[in-house]
């Protein structure tokens, strides 16, 4: 009796594994492309960035901190008054400095940074001109704001969806076929920000922008992306 009711359980397990087969033959499917499309466009900077830093050396490590911390709180609160600049601390680090035999601690060192971001180029140029009598610039950046790069890939969107529409249907006219399904789309943001040169003019412009508080700015623009990924198949006749 037992041995006929472990052949009846293989038997049925046997029918279900064969029916399992047969449903996926049925959902196979045949003729299935992967396409790519996607539509690029220039935006321009609109956000402007700031690195700035104070750095000293003392051989007091408390002496030393209390004066980075002054220098920071003065240029915080310079930065405070003046309307559509935001501000926050960065990066902040000590380390000993050691002899020449580099046995004996013979001071610290401190560096600490402060980072302004602001839409407003010429306000922000100015203020770091001013900002250069007591601290020194790490450097300068340029980048989209994140409501401006939302806004641009909304609008793209439908670009992507029709780029990929075409090259659904050239494929389809190419394998011979009277049309196709969508299987799966995806639709992706991104973009491509090149490196600016304004780290290099930091480094030796410091002089010109303290002659010079607000020199023309050129920001340049950053590459904003949107592509469709999609499967398709193409139905032959």
């Amino acid at each position: 009796m037992r041995t006929m009711t472990r052949i009846a359980t293989a038997l049925a397990l046997t029918a279900a594994s064969l029916a399992s087969t047969g449903l996926l033959a049925a959902e196979a499917r045949y003729n299935q492309i992967a396409l790519r499309a996607e539509v690029n466009q220039e935006v321009a900077h609109d956000l402007m960035h700031v690195t700035l830093y104070t750095e000293a050396q003392h051989a007091d490590p408390a002496k030393l901190a209390a004066e980075i911390t002054t220098t920071l709180n003065k240029t915080l609160e310079q930065v405070r008054q003046v309307r559509g600049v935001s501000v926050k601390l960065g990066s902040r680090h000590s380390y000993p400095v050691y002899d020449d035999k580099g046995q004996k601690i013979t001071a610290w060192r401190e560096r600490a940074e402060v980072r302004l971001e602001s839409a407003d180029f010429a306000r922000l140029s100015a203020l770091t001109g001013e900002l250069l009598q007591s601290m020194k610039m790490a450097g300068m950046d340029f980048s989209i704001a994140t409501d401006t790069r939302k806004t641009r890939e909304d609008a793209m969107l439908k670009d992507a969806v029709n780029a990929f529409r075409a090259r659904a249907q050239l494929a389809t006219e190419a394998l011979g076929g009277k049309g196709y399904k969508l299987v799966s789309l995806n639709l992706n943001t991104g973009g491509f920000q090149p490196p600016m040169p304004m780290r290099a003019y930091a480094a030796k412009g410091m002089a010109m922008m303290e002659a010079a508080p607000a020199p023309e700015i050129e920001a340049g623009t950053s590459q904003v992306t949107v592509s469709a990924d999609g499967v398709i198949e193409v139905q032959m006749p």
